[in-house]
């Protein structure tokens, strides 16, 4: 019997497993969406293409599935492409499909015609163009591949709309045969001994744990090493629930707005296990001083990372589950002395902390979200200041409950990742934290979740002004306020126009019963805590600086 493109398409969806797909129909996705009329597919239709792909995204990162977005032609396409980027530079497995104009209109300009497999060809780990519908099936499979395989990564498939509209007779869904992409998973067995003796002989180890951890499913594994080797562990912003941080041995976050013990004990250590990280300048602070007394062993699935940012002694290239498992078969359990110690003394010293001086404080409205949600909520956050006060204040114990834009910083990500979150984990609590700000670039999004009944709960820290640009103007820029003080609306009636429950807070003492009320709400919640206008995140490092200078 033959079947349209569209069909096979969805076929093809099925057989991936895919249970949730987020789009925005079109033209030229128009025989696709009739396709889904009739499937057994959860078609989420978000109010913006860039809520599709951000909603995919924090499908993705809260389940550990591959997230699927699904837009039109043309502006539709590139509406997807901040939040595919997003995806890139984190490592998240998304699969974009677009739909794009007929053959016959192909590279003429057409209506609603854009070149998105160029476009993307950048912040995409492969793209296609499927000009031909008995390669559908096949590429559909790739997409899946590839995406989730190695390190994860977002791939985007641009389908003509004459593909959709064929009919063929094909049976197969295709195989997998790419003879030029062979991940390497399983480590050099020399390397792992290097890496094991340097660790053996270390007295001043420091583990630094990225978001490679959590994507690999390691974290009981660096658990397990960092209890045998005494090692603390510092992580990435990407890492945050990776490794618990309520542990003895946790660290807290590294770099620009990360704690002082964090900062100091890698400037100071003498062997530094590097985990599934990027080095990133925001981490690292000053490169050229960054650890640089220590040994680094870098371990890591994508061998392009190696180097590329910080000089390593050791390389280990492989899936860092298999790594760390490895290294704990080669290694002896450590006993405390007086690195540990020091680490201690470091954490009493200079906890993060914060004055409190009767005003609505963002740390305080953090912390009591902590407290009202037993730390067992999936939190999501826009960018700026609100993502380092979570960051610092609300403590993650588990991975994929910390899910935010590290490496693009996107604002507006916050609201639409918790639609695709809940969708992934309906039965847990999520909350967006968010900035004044980030949270008007996709406002519209409230829509999707009133649409679909998801209990999302957003907490907008209005501050009335574009916080971390405004921190920055202040510090380096003689507090010459630049375009960054911000008229906003009134956020809890603007909840409210969307069907969402809308409310509003200005001082401390009503923050616990206004989180609690809004838990006990089976709706979309809107709470506006009118927040102290200047409060700095800090410590900070400075642009430029190392890492153990540091503002406040």
């Amino acid at each position: 019997m033959e079947k349209t493109g569209a069909q096979i398409f969805v076929d093809c969806l099925l057989e991936q497993g895919v249970e949730t797909i987020f789009g925005y129909p079109g033209g030229n996705v128009i025989q696709i969406y009739d396709a889904l009329y009739d499937a057994d597919i959860n078609h989420i239709l978000t109010r913006h293409e860039q809520g599709a792909a951000h909603a995919a995204d924090g499908y993705a990162r809260a389940s550990g599935r591959p997230g699927v977005c699904l837009a039109t032609s043309g502006p539709g396409a590139t509406n997807l492409v901040t939040g595919i980027a997003t995806a890139y530079m984190d490592s998240v497995p998304l699969v974009a499909f677009t739909g794009q104009v007929s053959s016959t209109l192909l590279g003429r300009d057409s209506f609603q015609e854009a070149d998105i497999t160029g476009i993307t060809m950048p912040i995409t780990k492969h793209n296609y163009i499927v000009k031909d519908i008995n390669e559908l099936a096949r590429v559909v499979k790739e997409a899946f591949y590839i995406a989730t395989t190695g390190r994860p990564g977002p791939v985007l498939v641009d389908i003509l709309s004459d593909v959709t509209a064929a009919r063929t007779s094909q049976e197969s869904f295709g195989t997998v045969n790419l003879p030029g992409y062979r991940p390497v998973t399983e480590p050099d067995p020399e390397q792992l001994n290097r890496a094991a003796l340097a660790i053996a002989r270390a007295e001043r180890p420091v583990i630094y744990a990225g978001g490679g951890v959590i994507s690999a499913g390691a974290h009981n594994e660096l658990r397990m090493l960092a209890e045998m080797i005494l090692a603390p562990v510092a992580t990435t912003l990407m890492g945050l629930g990776g490794f618990p941080g309520d542990h003895p041995l946790a660290l807290g976050m590294l770099g620009m707005h990360g704690s002082k013990y964090a900062n100091f004990a890698v400037n100071e250590c003498d062997v530094l296990i590097a985990v599934g990280v990027r080095f990133a300048d925001r981490g690292t602070g000053k490169r050229e001083l960054f650890a640089r007394d220590a040994i680094i062993i870098h371990i890591d699935i994508d061998p392009a990372e190696i180097g590329k940012n910080v000089e390593v002694d050791i390389p280990v290239i492989g899936d860092v589950k298999k790594v760390l498992a490895g290294l704990i078969e080669r290694l002896e359990r450590k006993l405390p002395g007086a690195w540990q110690e020091k680490i201690q003394k470091w954490k009493k010293e200079y906890p993060i902390t914060y004055e409190e001086n009767g005003r609505l404080k963002p740390q305080h409205v953090i912390r009591e979200i902590f407290k009202v949600t037993n730390g067992k909520a999936r939190i999501t956050t826009d960018v700026g200041q609100h993502q380092m006060f979570t960051a610092q204040y609300y403590t993650f114990t588990r991975p994929r409950t910390f899910i935010s834009s590290g490496g693009l910083g996107t604002m507006g990500f916050g609201l639409p990742a918790a639609i695709g979150v809940q969708v992934a984990c309906p039965n847990e609590i999520v909350f967006d934290i968010a900035g004044d700000g980030s949270f008007q670039m996709n406002v519209q999004e409230l829509a999707t979740a009133v649409n679909y009944q998801l209990p999302i709960k957003v907490a907008i820290m209005n501050n009335g002004y574009l916080g971390m640009v405004r921190q920055w103007q202040e510090l380096f820029y003689n507090r010459r306020y630049s375009y960054t003080e911000l008229i906003n609306p009134d956020f809890s009636k603007l909840a409210e126009s969307y069907g969402a429950v809308g409310m509003r807070v200005t001082t401390p003492n009503e923050v616990a019963s206004a989180l609690q009320e809004a838990l006990d709400i089976p709706q979309p919640v809107v709470i506006d805590f009118v927040i102290e206008r200047e409060e700095n995140v800090f410590p900070m490092v400075p642009p430029g600086a190392p890492l153990n200078k540091m503002l406040g």
